[in-house]
């Protein structure tokens, strides 16, 4: 297994060397609040040390390490309380955390999976639970919870099923769309409340950015801004391509979705906004910070991803400038932050669902059974009652867990919420994309490593206009046969 490893992790290095210079799109976006946060993975590391050596780790606890980021704005300090909690009321288990940003997160791991001693929990997105398990790495947790798992909505846990088992618990379900500026969208004639509730074409969206560009002096506002530096355009990619008419990489018949012409379709149009000026040319160069204070700073109508949290972080930033808090985003405007689905490029309407949560990993030490019952016994904590409670509220969510549900009821409620974008929300999460527990993991694997070798590079050098829509779909077409054979891929 350590050969199959070590050739994994190499594949993921080089891709990251590729990739370099900025962090994905939950990274440095601090004024974003809710899942983009940066924290020092090293002063995370000090901090959990010093703690653990005043709890004074007893030897005759079972230890179950767990490596989290920060998935909420204050989610690392107060896991810190929960885990404390829950290490005083179980005399025979200890957690132990370590943390990092979201930047080092995927770093992380990766050398501690490649060294054959991952930690026992460790937080992470639903779709990349195919890679664990094509390392024989993840345990099936239907061997060790039982009721607890009915806990959780089924759709939701769908997520984190391959085949007949189940390998993570979910920790929220966030639609990834898109959010405007109120005052602009509605100076620029856009009917926002009608496109919450209807939808909106692709042609329609093209025509509203292209309103939304204004030039003042040598100030200039755009239509639409997305964060693509680094691994923030494959974010760009998967959020858009759900609504071209292919929700997921492969279709119903397990042949590879991506090698379609509607491929080249979807290609042309991305590269349209940028050609039209309705996106700034240098696109590629705006990571997810950059993207934010574009937004706070008047220069985007529109802007993406757009998370539920950021109406918070808007709302925020408008109450620092009202009091005039140096505090606030420098050079900010007042914006009404407005919830929007993506466009539909053909096909239905799709929401992308981004399911993160806890998985539970085994290296090459074997744990016994009674470790691996605890290791469960853990995860479940921190995916279940309060824990999910409180984080969800801090995203504008809501839990995806009954237990979360009954917590979330005690909370006090958030003030100012905008009932527009809490109905918006609760809509595209009926759209979500239905979950594809069928896609075996070694087909998923396969189609992951297009994403980062084929599809990431080549969509970058596409925005910056190094590489054109053609040549794009025809190294997808490639790597695709390459990997299934032209048998296993849609011919259309």
């Amino acid at each position: 297994m350590k050969r199959k490893i070590t050739a994994w992790i190499l594949a993921t290095a080089m891709t990251a060397a590729m990739l370099s210079g900025c962090g994905g799109e939950k990274a440095a976006d601090t004024s974003a609040g809710a899942g983009e946060a940066a924290t020092s993975a090293e002063e995370s590391e000090d901090a959990v040390q010093g703690q653990d050596k005043e709890a004074g780790t007893s030897g005759e606890k079972d230890v179950v390490t767990a490596l989290l980021p920060p998935v909420s704005a204050t989610y690392q300090d107060k896991i810190m309380e929960y885990v404390d909690a829950f290490n005083q009321e179980n005399a025979d288990i200890q957690i132990e955390v370590t943390t990092a940003s979201w930047e080092d997160m995927t770093q992380k791991l990766d050398i501690q999976v490649n060294a054959g001693s991952p930690p026992d929990i460790a937080f992470v997105g639903s779709d990349g639970i195919s890679k664990y398990l094509d390392l024989s790495m993840i345990i099936n947790l239907n061997d060790y919870l039982q009721d607890e798992l009915s806990d959780f909505d089924e759709n939701v846990l769908n997520y984190f099923r391959n085949g007949d088992g189940t390998y993570g618990l979910p920790a929220y379900c966030e639609v990834q769309c898109i959010g405007g500026n109120k005052e602009k969208m509605e100076a620029a004639g856009i009917d926002w409340e009608n496109i919450q509730k209807n939808g909106w074409t692709y042609d329609e969206f093209r025509e509203a950015i292209k309103k939304g560009v204004s030039t003042e002096g040598d100030d200039t506002c755009y239509g639409f801004v997305f964060a693509c530096a680094g691994v923030t355009a494959k974010d760009y990619f998967s959020i858009f391509v759900k609504n071209a008419d292919m929700p997921a990489s492969f279709d119903k018949d397990l042949k590879y979705a991506y090698t379609s012409k509607k491929m080249l379709t979807f290609l042309e149009d991305l590269r349209a906004l940028i050609d039209d000026g309705s996106m700034p040319k240098e696109l590629s160069s705006v990571d997810a910070g950059k993207r934010w204070n574009m937004m706070l700073t008047g220069q985007t109508m529109i802007t993406g991803k757009g998370l539920s949290s950021f109406e918070r972080s808007a709302y925020n930033n408008n109450k620092m400038l009202e009091e005039g808090s140096a505090d606030a985003v420098e050079n900010s405007i007042p914006v009404e932050y407005i919830v929007l689905p993506v466009p539909v490029f053909n096909g239905e309407q799709h929401a992308l669902g981004a399911v993160d949560g806890y998985v539970c990993l085994t290296g090459e030490k074997n744990p016994d059974q009674a470790h691996l019952q605890n290791v469960a016994k853990a995860a479940y904590y921190l995916a279940s009652g309060e824990r999910a409670a409180y984080t969800c509220q801090e995203l504008y969510l809501s839990p995806v867990c009954e237990s979360g549900r009954e917590e979330y009821a005690k909370l006090d409620p958030i003030v100012d919420k905008n009932e527009a974008n809490t109905a918006c929300v609760e809509l595209l999460t009926t759209q979500i994309a239905e979950a594809r527990p069928d896609i075996p993991a070694e087909l998923s694997a396969k189609a992951i490593k297009i994403e980062d070798e084929v599809i990431g590079p080549k969509f970058q050098g596409l925005l910056s206009g190094e590489v054109s829509p053609e040549e794009m779909y025809q190294a997808i077409v490639d790597a695709g046969h390459e990997a299934f054979g032209e048998e296993g891929c849609v011919a259309d």
